[in-house]
């Protein structure tokens, strides 16, 4: 039976993580959340003292950085760097910023794209991230760009880090996630945009389970 490939992109904040993972458990496929492989890559970044910016100096570092993704008994992606469970610590605000500029150069994007793939050949995957309907799995079953205002998108955001325990101020989080959005959509490798044959969906007025129907729904459409 055809492994089946589910690519849903988006801007930050507008909840691919947490509807993906709905969504994969809801058809028993692999959920793979790539920004947490970026994410770990900066994290590693930054507790090296490594300049995010100097593309020459991370891909030297990523020399020695073993990235694993192992998934438990719950289903849930867990990562690992040299042997070391990380998935708490890369959640944490600080990693971000390195995890968006670790992610802005090709070659990390090349050091990754092959493993990520490979997870798509091995498995029916459900993978979120800002280019895998264009650049990773352009030839995917279903191609899903999920969206919602950069406001609300910041308000998710805000309840998301209040329940972590790190909380931070709206308007600092809205600036974030504006700049955020320049930097993806700016960047010279793999740049966030609409793949031409990905159906938007937009969750700025839907709640969670009327998004996961409106994800439900473009899959039954396309696939059956």
């Amino acid at each position: 039976m055809k492994n089946v490939s589910i690519a849903i992109d988006g801007p930050s904040g507008a909840g691919k993580s947490t509807l993906a993972r709905a969504l994969a458990k809801e058809k028993g496929y692999l959920y793979v959340d790539t920004g947490a492989i970026y994410r770990t890559l900066g994290y590693y970044v930054r507790r090296r003292g490594a300049d995010p910016k100097d593309e020459v100096e991370v891909l030297e570092l990523l020399r020695s950085a073993e990235v694993e993704l192992r998934y438990g008994e719950d289903g849930l992606q867990h990562m690992f760097l040299n042997g070391e469970d990380v998935s708490r610590e890369i959640r944490l605000p600080e990693v971000s910023k390195y995890a968006s500029i670790v992610s802005a150069h090709a070659g990390v994007r090349a050091f990754l794209l092959e493993m990520q793939r490979e997870l798509a050949r091995k498995h029916s995957v459900v993978m979120d991230g800002r280019d895998i309907g264009t650049v990773v799995l352009p030839d995917a079953d279903v191609k899903i760009f999920l969206t919602a205002s950069a406001e609300m998108r910041a308000k998710r955001r805000c309840l998301e880090l209040q329940q972590r325990g790190t909380p931070e101020p709206l308007d600092q989080v809205l600036s974030e996630i504006v700049q955020r959005d320049w930097d993806d959509t700016h960047r010279a490798a793999a740049p966030l945009r609409q793949a031409e044959d990905a159906v938007v969906v937009d969750t700025t007025t839907l709640n969670f389970e009327e998004s996961l129907t409106a994800l439900l729904r473009v899959i039954e459409e396309k696939i059956g």
